[in-house]
């Protein structure tokens, strides 16, 4: 996703505002699909192969566990498809309910995965750092640590297991005990870094007035045409909104507006939007072959 990741901040940043927003608030079928399928893609994209084994393996099996929790619990709806043995009814809206419910969570879910693969903390921070210097600082630590313990944990735990204290082997108090030290070294590491960082941000003067910066991003021709197309599909988006075309009721009964015209310019232009940085990807691709 380089093409797409070369943007403008402000174009990123308004690009995935738009669909991390709209996969929360729109639960049409139609609409839910399109965003899954482009956040899969675009997953994929930004992380390869490891992108698909979480997807597959993380995601997958969460969306079906949430999917079939809901109908235990929900027992709204007209439809009714047969009784559990506590005598409680499952109904189809319950099941599509809480397959819709999933679909969004997962969703929401790829899209933050994507935006941490392109949205680096330089880029809040040149966005944020004027306006909200503490915040947008306290953020862009915490997103950027979120891998970082990752990859802290593991190095943690291969350091125990070579001294002998793996978290696998043992009775399960020798090893919840093990783990404890872990997240006991863990948590240390943690405390000490988020200090040194907030030292070191206070030494450089960071959101004192008047202070200037260094920035990498300039804003050129390209992304005003971007953030034209982006305007212009948020718009025609958040229009089918406004009357009505992405909404859906799922108690008592599935209804869904009656389609027309503006349905479906409103499916292309969320289409359209949700794929713009697969677009970009390709066109890049094109781009390079035809140089070769």
């Amino acid at each position: 996703m380089n093409s797409f990741a070369s943007l403008h901040p402000l174009n990123l940043f308004v690009y995935f505002a738009a669909v991390i927003g709209f996969s929360m608030l729109f639960m049409h079928p139609v609409l839910q699909s399109i965003a899954f399928l482009a956040a899969f893609i675009c997953s994929i994209i930004a992380k390869g192969r490891r992108g698909l084994r979480f997807n597959l393996i993380g995601l997958l099996p969460l969306l079906l566990f949430m999917a079939a929790l809901n109908p235990l619990f929900n027992h709204q709806g007209v439809t009714l498809l047969f009784y559990l043995e506590s005598g409680n009814p499952v109904t189809l809206e319950s099941i599509l309910y809480g397959l819709s419910t999933a679909v969004m969570f997962v969703t929401v879910i790829l899209w933050f995965s994507c935006y941490n693969q392109v949205m680096t903390s330089d880029k809040f921070i040149y966005l944020f750092g004027r306006i909200l210097p503490a915040f947008s600082l306290l953020l862009s630590m915490a997103l950027r640590f979120v891998p970082r313990y990752m990859a802290k944990i593991r190095e943690i735990s291969f350091a125990q297991k070579g001294i002998g204290r793996d978290v696998t082997q043992g009775s399960w108090i020798r090893r919840m005990k093990r783990g404890m030290k872990i997240l006991s070294i863990m948590t240390t590491w943690a405390l000490e870094n988020a200090i040194e960082t907030a030292d070191s941000m206070k030494s450089r003067g960071y959101g004192l007035p008047g202070r200037t910066s260094f920035a990498i991003f300039r804003f050129d021709r390209r992304d005003w045409r971007v953030l034209l197309v982006l305007t212009i599909l948020i718009a025609l988006v958040l229009m089918g909104a406004l009357l009505g075309e992405n909404s859906i009721r799922f108690f008592p009964s599935i209804r869904t507006p009656d389609r027309s015209l503006l349905s479906y310019i409103v499916y292309a232009a969320y289409f359209a939007l949700c794929s713009l940085p697969v677009v970009m990807t390709i066109q890049e691709g094109i781009h390079w072959k035809r140089i070769d």
